[in-house]
């Protein structure tokens, strides 16, 4: 490279930087614009204001207005829809805390809403999308002391959308994430009883391996579970309980009948 032709890339980087620059600070005062108007605007209004912001994707200034209606009309019905848009808003502002906040208030304060479902399953939606699994699993986190919390929390808001309002247009896309999340659960278990099979405690091993086919029977890792307790039993000098699981095992996993999902994993479910 000439140097004429690092100077002419130098000047090209400056102006995409300052372009940069101006088209954020001329963001930024259009925002303080739209806010600083909404002072004067109605209930109604406001509501119109920040709902056109969030189906536009400016979510931090509809989180704004939606906290100035509730603030200067909180006793409106604009308010109490506003308080119910302000769960997703935060949600895709990346709030998780504050989305969760807001939908345990709004939950506690309109418990006969009609879009109480839609406040149950955004709630779910942001504890499914929190849980890490197979970063901690990967990178060597002890699963034994680190329950899934938010798994569990999840679970029970997806189960409350498909049980307490099983014609919601949310239940059909809550029902699959529940099996998906409980195969989750599943295979949480078995990494804990891999975890105590490293530790040569055999007997807590087969147990853990125990609970998972009775909480998760039809899980895919039921078959691990299985295999865990054989394998455990055998060591422990069990023989008639490993003869007992090879007996469940051969008539569930005989040869040819469960080829294929002896390595499918909980993800595919999904």
């Amino acid at each position: 490279m000439t140097a004429h032709q690092g100077t002419r890339l130098l000047y090209c980087r400056a102006a995409a930087v300052a372009l940069l620059a101006l088209s954020l600070a001329f963001g930024g005062c259009h925002s303080r614009g739209k806010l600083k108007d909404s002072a004067r605007m109605t209930a109604p209004n406001l509501y119109k204001a920040a709902r056109k912001s969030l189906d536009g994707s400016d979510f931090e200034l509809a989180v704004k207005q939606y906290e100035a209606l509730t603030a200067r009309y909180p006793f409106s019905d604009e308010a109490r829809q506003a308080r119910l848009d302000l769960i997703y808003a935060y949600y895709r502002k990346g709030e998780n805390e504050a989305a969760t906040d807001a939908a345990k208030q709004f939950l506690d304060e309109n418990p006969t809403h009609p879009r109480v479902d839609y406040a149950w399953y955004v709630r779910g939606l942001i504890d499914f999308e929190h849980t890490p699994w197979a970063f901690e699993r990967f990178f060597g986190v002890d699963m034994a002391k680190r329950p899934p919390d938010s798994l569990l929390s999840s679970i029970t808001a997806f189960s409350t959308v498909v049980k307490d309002y099983p014609k919601s247009e949310y239940a059909h896309d809550a029902q699959r994430r529940l099996i998906y999340l409980r195969n989750r659960l599943a295979e949480y278990e078995v990494n804990v009883a891999r975890y105590y099979v490293r530790r040569g405690a055999y007997l807590a091993a087969a147990q853990r391996a125990q609970r998972t086919i009775e909480h998760y029977d039809g899980a895919p890792s039921v078959q691990e579970a299985l295999e865990i307790m054989s394998d455990c039993y055998g060591r422990l000098g069990l023989k008639d309980l490993q003869a007992n699981v090879e007996k469940v095992y051969q008539a569930n996993y005989h040869e040819g009948s469960a080829q294929g999902a002896k390595h499918r994993a909980w993800w595919h479910i999904w």
